[in-house]
């Protein structure tokens, strides 16, 4: 059975044996959520201790971005996790992970925050970075699970760890989608119909993007973008990204990539991202 805790002193107090993994969420779990759940139940082991926390940070939220439309589902939350196979849901109250109030001293995303995501959310960045330092203080995992779907996210806090020492395993966990191609988001429930249709064509441009290698950068681009331009959907940005840095990959470039789109369907805002290598083994 799953147990709900509110504060890092109940966490604390829990039995603990082999390795803890900790699955941070926003709340509004859904199969991409429990996906990650039960990866972490798979490396933590019988022995070990898969937490979930869920937190709606407010410092992820910027002008124009409703902080009280968030959903929160606590009660469904805890059932989803309990059946994925974790031992325990952390959901702190404001004052527990902020217990000043709000923070006058944050982690700061630096230039590599201040591209494509952090370009379109000023300060987003920074609030996420600032919690995840929060909750891996308090919650003290060995391993720390993300999606591969936020792919600035997830190279932010591998950044952060590396860069400020922190004593835990970075793990990244690929995009859950659904039959028809769209990746799962929790924003996904404000969709109209029709805008869902529309917004497979997010998947479609990186697929077409994936089918054109082993073409240049520049020709998975193009073949990506005349997929958004056929519906027509106008977009944030399309791009193939050095995930080290998030510079853009330029022609010539080897290694691992990320081709990610980002367009406004409707009054939703959503990402993507797929892998793809350049080089000899693409």
């Amino acid at each position: 059975m799953t147990t709900l805790l509110h504060t890092a002193a109940a966490l604390h107090a829990l039995p603990r044996a082999g390795r803890r993994a900790v699955v941070m969420t926003m709340g509004a779990l859904h199969e991409g959520h429990a996906t990650l759940i039960r990866t972490a139940r798979d490396l933590a082991g019988e022995s070990g201790q898969v937490v979930v926390t869920v937190f709606v940070n407010p410092l992820q939220f910027g002008a124009g971005e409703d902080l009280d439309r968030y959903p929160r589902t606590l009660e469904a939350d805890i059932a989803v996790a309990e059946l994925a196979g974790a031992d325990a849901v952390f959901a702190p109250a404001a004052d527990e992970v902020y217990p000043g109030g709000e923070p006058q001293v944050r982690v700061t995303a630096g230039p590599m925050g201040e591209r494509y995501e952090g370009s379109a959310r000023p300060g987003h960045f920074d609030g996420m970075l600032t919690v995840v330092a929060k909750l891996l203080h308090l919650t003290r995992p060995d391993l720390a699970l993300y999606g591969q779907k936020d792919a600035q996210q997830l190279a932010l806090v591998r950044r952060m760890a590396r860069d400020l020492n922190f004593p835990v395993e970075i793990v990244g966990v690929p995009t859950v989608r659904e039959p028809d191609g769209l990746a799962l988001s929790s924003r996904n429930r404000f969709l109209s119909t029709d805008d869902r249709a529309t917004a497979l064509a997010l998947s479609r441009a990186l697929f077409a993007g994936r089918d054109a290698r082993p073409a240049t950068p520049a020709a998975v681009r193009a073949a990506a973008l005349a997929v958004l331009e056929a519906v027509p959907l106008p977009h944030d940005y399309l791009a193939l990204i050095d995930p080290s840095d998030f510079t853009d990959a330029a022609d010539g470039f080897h290694g691992e990539a990320i081709l990610a789109v980002a367009a406004r369907v409707g009054a939703v805002r959503l990402i993507d991202n797929i892998p793809l290598t350049f080089g000899e083994n693409q």
